[in-house]
């Protein structure tokens, strides 16, 4: 699933190209993705001035003068901009076309993304109003975390994928972030001290910011905006490394699963 770095890599490729640009119509192939489309979403679209493109979580909001679109890229979507006149495939089920030139058309081999459109404030909609702070922002600190994790005796690795708690942080970067702040991944939360939540916000924030500047994981099916793979994934140190060496330590990476995601830690070096 794309996770913040790849929405974020996703939003830098296709804001300059659209920002102030006026929607000439949008193109639908398919009636639902993870929802049924709003029936009148060509109309309501068509005309709107594209004002700004920003990210909360793994959501990308296209704010127009008339409302946002809500768009999220499921288990293995992608957005890129194409010229007008490229014929689409068969995963492409959604073309918002511009009076600029270029078109945002939506890959979605398995049809969990979504688009949703509202007028109200982005931030009340149902899908946003629950979210955590974002783990980029100064709001997302060790106290913040020690606090919110006082309760919960969930895997520590479960909570930091809870949007609830931190938006965007999916199972790679989870994995990848325990293993810097040397922590295991199934210890309690509520048993992590303030220094351990120190450690490991320190390490959310690093394995994000590397991975945004690496444009992204690419294991399967994601692309950038112009439809180039992300390249952190040559820096994963034990997301889909189970049974290798530890980069630090050469002690073999155990493979485990929590809550049926792929876990790979280091016994030694995670504690």
């Amino acid at each position: 699933m794309p996770e913040l770095p790849e929405v974020e890599t996703t939003l830098r490729g296709i804001s300059a190209h659209l920002i102030n640009s006026e929607v000439s119509h949008v193109e639908i192939r398919t009636e639902k993705l993870r929802w049924p489309f709003q029936e009148d979403m060509n109309f309501v679209l068509r005309g709107q001035v594209i004002r700004d493109i920003t990210r909360r979580g793994k959501y990308l909001l296209v704010r127009c003068a008339g409302g946002t679109l809500i768009m999220h890229l499921g288990m293995s979507g992608s957005l890129r901009l194409v010229p007008p006149g490229v014929e689409p495939g068969p995963h492409d089920h959604f073309d918002l076309a511009t009076n600029t030139g270029p078109v945002l058309r939506l890959t979605d081999p398995r049809k969990f993304g979504s688009l949703v459109w509202t007028e109200k404030a982005p931030e009340e909609h149902t899908l946003l109003k629950d979210l955590g702070p974002e783990p980029l922002e100064e709001r997302f600190s060790a106290d913040y975390l020690h606090q919110a994790i006082q309760r919960r005796k969930r895997a520590i690795k479960l909570v930091i994928m809870d949007s609830r708690v931190v938006p965007g942080v999916g199972n790679i970067y989870a994995n990848e972030s325990l293993f810097e702040a040397g922590i295991r991944p199934e210890t309690k939360a509520c048993d992590l001290t303030l220094e351990q939540c120190t450690q490991l916000v320190d390490a959310i924030k690093a394995v994000l910011a590397r991975a945004i500047e690496a444009g992204g994981t690419t294991l399967k099916d994601f692309v950038g905006a112009g439809g180039r793979p992300g390249y952190f994934q040559q820096e994963l140190k034990v997301y889909g490394r189970g049974g290798e060496p530890c980069v630090t330590c050469n002690t073999v990476l155990e493979e485990t699963r929590l809550d049926n995601r792929t876990t790979v830690f280091c016994p030694t070096c995670q504690s």
